[in-house]
């Protein structure tokens, strides 16, 4: 059994190259290794997979694949070929016709067979979304599973792909409607979920009937790939699913390829909007994620214990990389006081490796993911922010080359130039009104729609809030109202371009579309002639 040898710093572990993919022996696993590192080999790069088959891209640029706690390059990304990508392309095109026609029943099965080595594969998976991306295990765990349940969720899609039907509508007229497969449809997955976002993009797809082209990001690409292979194991037939790698030419040709009928994006809203733009001017669908910034409210009635934790955990897991992670917290009233308890929550929220038990926050993506969070910090305090916890500077003893910030807590004004922008780190603003009604404003005033929380224990003041807020998520009493995928994530207003929702029933609105037929089978076969409109 091959084996990748990881150092770090005086510590040597050995993990099975099935961290990486299971199929082993593979040129890629078996070069990942430190001392090919230390010797100033070039890391092994991440293979293409196209038609059911790894392809080792002829590319001649690549991008690091890097462990944020320590900085080793695992792996690098190619940035594939244009015929690479075409050839992805036709592979989804030609496996089209046998996969459409394949029963729901039958796509059903092989969602099951899906869903059942995912959680066989639990810990290999947590711990390649650990490695690639940094967040702590527990977190990995999470961040698949809520993949997983949207897998879960596809294995209904013999109901969930039901059409309509009428009959009589007219002496021997009958009508009825089917929903059908778009085609080849494409996916362009963020760094943050390695393995969610992936997850809610292809299965609901090729369950649908559709055949797929997934970009996952160039900087987690180990983790997507292993899905995939996971799903041709559970019996998606070669070409259903094809991972292309790239970055802006990869999107581009994404958009303007005109055998791809929709594109999937979760990322940034500067990308978003590009997608949207670009894929709309050449007639696909698009549904597109983009950033947010999820202001949590808490009036002074609330449960504070429980108020408090969730307000940490929602603000500071994942290093505050997520796009629903809580960036703004508002006091109402006399909430303010309890500005120290949080501050004293957060300050013992150790940082490190996302092996450590003990950690609870880990590193951000790259060193210039730190330095824009640290920078913003600093802009915060300029402009008169208070600041009664800075994470910046810190450290994790044995991994001095880690992207750590640790919580970060400030008191902030909405003119700061920090409000205005998503942070996406560990970094808590804090705001102060005297009511509800000034707290709702406050949310409402903020271009953004993805989710937002209250916490109190009045049912009238929680009610007030959920029909007066202009957000798409409401959390009462929870502070990542993230639905499960019998609903669809339904963020609004700057943080989603297009007007269908992933998963759930969005998630199959988005993947299909309608056919409809009205037969007339009337016992009489005279009709007598006429170039009226007709009338049912």
């Amino acid at each position: 059994t091959h084996q990748l040898f990881v150092m770090r710093t005086s510590t040597l572990r050995v993990l099975p190259c099935r961290f990486l993919f299971a199929r082993a022996p593979r040129v890629f696993a078996s070069n990942l290794s430190t001392q090919a590192a230390a010797a100033g080999s070039m890391p092994a790069r991440v293979p293409l997979l196209i038609n059911g088959s790894e392809v080792h891209s002829a590319a001649v640029e690549d991008v690091p694949v890097t462990d944020p706690a320590t900085q080793l390059v695992l792996a690098r990304t190619p940035l594939a070929t244009t015929a690479e990508m075409e050839a992805a392309v036709a592979a989804a095109k030609n496996a089209l016709p046998a996969w459409s026609a394949t029963s729901a029943p039958n796509r059903a099965r092989v969602m099951l067979k899906f869903q059942a080595l995912i959680r066989e594969h639990t810990e290999e998976l947590a711990h390649m979304i650990t490695r690639e991306h940094g967040k702590t295990l527990a977190d990995a765990r999470g961040d698949l599973f809520r993949g997983l349940e949207v897998v879960e969720h596809a294995c209904s899609i013999t109901s969930l792909q039901m059409g309509e039907t009428m009959p009589a509508l007219s002496a021997g007229v009958d009508t009825h409607s089917y929903r059908l497969p778009l085609g080849v449809c494409a996916g362009v997955a963020p760094f943050n979920f390695p393995a969610m976002i992936p997850l809610w993009m292809f299965p609901m797809a090729v369950v649908c009937g559709n055949t797929f082209v997934l970009k996952p990001s160039e900087r987690v690409p180990t983790t997507a790939m292993r899905l995939v292979e996971l799903a041709e194991e559970a019996g998606l037939p070669p070409g259903v699913v094809n991972v292309i790698h790239g970055a802006h030419d990869a999107v581009d040709f994404l958009c303007d390829h005109p055998d791809i009928r929709a594109i999937s994006f979760v990322g940034s809203d500067r990308a978003g909007a590009h997608i949207y733009r670009r894929g709309g001017a050449a007639g696909k669908r698009v549904q597109a994620n983009l950033g947010a910034q999820n202001h949590a409210v808490l009036l002074d009635d609330a449960n504070m214990k429980s108020a408090l934790n969730s307000i940490a955990s929602a603000a500071f897991g994942s290093a505050g990389q997520r796009c629903m992670a809580i960036s703004r917290l508002v006091l109402v009233g006399r909430a303010r006081e309890q500005l120290p308890r949080l501050v004293e929550i957060a300050s013992a929220l150790p940082c490190g490796i996302g092996t450590d038990p003990a950690a609870q926050v880990g590193p951000l993506i790259s060193p210039q993911a730190r330095a824009r969070v640290e920078e913003l910090i600093g802009s915060a305090i300029a402009e008169g922010a208070a600041c009664p916890l800075d994470g910046r500077g810190a450290t994790v003893a044995g991994f001095p080359d880690g992207n750590w910030v640790a919580p970060t807590v400030l008191t902030v004004t909405p003119s700061m130039r920090i409000y205005a922008e998503e942070v996406f780190g560990p970094v808590l603003q804090v705001l102060t009104v005297d009511t509800l009604e000034e707290a709702i404003a406050l949310v409402n005033a903020n271009p953004y729609g993805n989710g937002t929380a209250v916490f109190t224990r009045s049912g009238a003041l929680a009610r007030k809030f959920e029909h007066e807020i202009d957000v798409g998520q409401v959390g009462i009493n929870l502070p990542l109202p993230v639905p499960l995928p019998m609903f669809s994530f339904t963020g609004s207003r700057g943080s989603i371009l297009g007007d269908i929702n992933f998963y759930g029933k969005g998630g199959v609105q988005f993947y299909t579309q309608w056919k409809t037929v009205t037969s007339n089978w009337k016992l009489e076969e005279e009709e007598e002639l006429s170039l009226a409109m007709p009338i049912l």
